[in-house]
C-alpha cells in the first residue's frame, strides 16, 4: 500500500523557522565576540509520514531527500535547517536513491515502479521518466553518475541500468556477471558509487553483506576483499571521499569506514561511526566535513503520523 505523507502546516513551518532563527540569534553575541559564525544545525525534521530513504547534496548547501510514500522530494537548507517540498509526489510513485548533477538535475530511483525519473532541482518540475524494467519482481534502488550515464541498481535482479545524461542514446540494461551471484527473495544490489579512478563502480550487496567492483562496459563484477571486517550486512547507502568508503549499515545503526587500495580490490576497515540519533539510517551524502544521513526508521510503524529526521555527523 502506498502511504500518503502529511505536509507540515504553515504555522508549524514558520514556528520551526522562528525557533531556528531564535537559536541563531541567541548565539549571535558570542559568535561576534569570537569572530565565529553560528554553527550549522545537525538535525533536520521532515514532514510526518515522509518515509525517507535517499539523500543527495550538491555544491550548494542544500540537501534533497526523497519519499518512498509518493515520490516527492524535500529540499533543506543545511545552514538553517529550514526546508520545503520541492517536488510534489503522486500515488504509485517512489523516490528511493537520488543524485544531483552539476546541471541541477536530480536522477531519482523509482523503487518498485521500475522507473528512473529526472527532476529539475531549481523548479521541482519533472523533465523525463525512463521505464527501466517491469514493476513486477524488481526494485530500482540507488544511482551513481558516471560519465555520460546515470547507473541504477536493481535490488531484485542482477542488472544495472544505464540512463543517458543528455539528449542522445537509450537505456542500457547491463547484466552482472563474474563473481556476482544473485540470491532469491532478498535485497541484493543496493548502494552504488564510482571507484577512485572513475572508471568503474562499487556496489554493496546488502545480503549477505559484500562489496563488488563492477565494470560499466562489461558488467563483470569482482568481489572486493574486506580486511578487518567479516561483512557489511544490511549495507545500504555508499559514500566515497577519495579512497575512503563509507558504508551505511541501516538496521545496525552504524556507518563503517574503509580504506580502499588504489585498484579498489581490497577495503580495510578503519573505524565505525555511531550516534544515538541513528534510527535505521538508509543513505548518506557528504558536505564539507560532515556526513548527512536520513533515518528511514524501517523498524518503526510506517504511517502518515510517523515522524522522520535527517542528522549530520562529523566525517
Amino acid at each position: 500500500m502506498t502511504l500518503q505523507h502529511s505536509r507540515p502546516s504553515r504555522r508549524a513551518v514558520l514556528g520551526g523557522a522562528a525557533a531556528t532563527a531564535l537559536g541563531l540569534v541567541a548565539g549571535a553575541g558570542p559568535a561576534r565576540a569570537t569572530g565565529r559564525a553560528p554553527a550549522w544545525p545537525t538535525e533536520f525534521p521532515l514532514p510526518d509520514g515522509w518515509l525517507p530513504e535517499g539523500i543527495t547534496i550538491g555544491d550548494a548547501p542544500y540537501a534533497y531527500m526523497g519519499s518512498r510514500a509518493d515520490g516527492a522530494i524535500y529540499r533543506t537548507d543545511l545552514r538553517t535547517g529550514r526546508g520545503r517540498v520541492l517536488h510534489e509526489g503522486a500515488p504509485g510513485l517512489a523516490a528511493i536513491g537520488l543524485k544531483l548533477d552539476r546541471d541541477g538535475l536530480l536522477y531519482v530511483a523509482g523503487g518498485g515502479g521500475g522507473t528512473a525519473r529526472v527532476v529539475d532541482s531549481r523548479t521541482g518540475g519533472p523533465t523525463a521518466t525512463h521505464e527501466l524494467t517491469s514493476p513486477t519482481g524488481h526494485f530500482v534502488n540507488d544511482v551513481v553518475l558516471l560519465g555520460d550515464r546515470a547507473w541504477f541498481t536493481d535490488s531484485r535482479d542482477a542488472v544495472l541500468y544505464g540512463v543517458p545524461r543528455g539528449r542522445g542514446g537509450g537505456v542500457r540494461a547491463l547484466p552482472l556477471t563474474g563473481d556476482w551471484e544473485q540470491l532469491p527473495d532478498v535485497n541484493n544490489a543496493n548502494g552504488i558509487v564510482s571507484t577512485p579512478d572513475g572508471r568503474e563502480v562499487i556496489v554493496v550487496k546488502s545480503t549477505p553483506g559484500e562489496l563488488y567492483r563492477v565494470s560499466p562496459r562489461t558488467g563483470r563484477a569482482t568481489r572486493i576483499e574486506l580486511v578487518g571486517a567479516d561483512d557489511v550486512v544490511n549495507g545500504d547507502g555508499l559514500v566515497r571521499v577519495g579512497r575512503t568508503l563509507y558504508v551505511v549499515q541501516n538496521r545496525l545503526n552504524v556507518v563503517t569506514v574503509f580504506d580502499l587500495d588504489a585498484g579498489a580490490t581490497t577495503a580495510t576497515l578503519r573505524r565505525s561511526i555511531t550516534d544515538p540519533r541513528f534510527d535505521v539510517p538508509a543513505t548518506a551524502a557528504r558536505f564539507g566535513d560532515r556526513l548527512y544521513l536520513v533515518n528511514a526508521r524501517f523498524t518503526s510503524p510506517q504511517t502518515p503520523e510517523t515522524t522522520f529526521t535527517a542528522v549530520a555527523v562529523p566525517l
